[in-house]
């Protein structure tokens, strides 16, 4: 029995080709300075939480799509944070741990040509382009 022959896919433009290997590594994250970062108080008897949902989501959404463990998201969340000029803390480990088991985070995304967006605003987190 002989085996199937292989095709052979030639590159014909390779500027297009290039350009689309860069932009495979573009990435741009935005925070918007009216997100509700820390959480408000909710009046009742104990200690209240320090971090929005949003913030936790946030965070968790960062681990999910770069494979990240909860102690390297601390750090890169930070770092992002400071990129953006902002003041506020980044959730530690132990708080995205302890809350992770309350958020469940689903990306409903299909392949398209733009990639994909995701924008943390004053309303939360939101995916934006095709398949959104």
């Amino acid at each position: 029995m002989n085996k199937p022959a292989s095709k052979i896919y030639r590159t014909t433009n390779w500027s297009s080709y290039n350009r689309a290997l860069i932009n495979r590594g573009n990435i741009s994250i935005w925070f918007d300075p009216k997100t509700q970062w820390y959480a408000q108080s909710q009046g009742k008897q104990g200690r209240n939480q320090t971090y929005s949902d949003t913030a936790i989501q946030c965070c968790l959404m960062i681990k999910l799509l770069f494979r990240l463990s909860l102690r390297m998201v601390t750090g890169f969340v930070q770092s992002l944070i400071k990129l953006s000029g902002l003041d506020w803390t980044a959730p530690d480990y132990s708080t995205l741990c302890r809350r992770q088991k309350h958020i469940d985070i689903a990306i409903s995304y299909q392949k398209s040509s733009d990639g994909l967006h995701l924008l943390v605003d004053s309303t939360g987190l939101k995916f934006l382009g095709e398949g959104e």
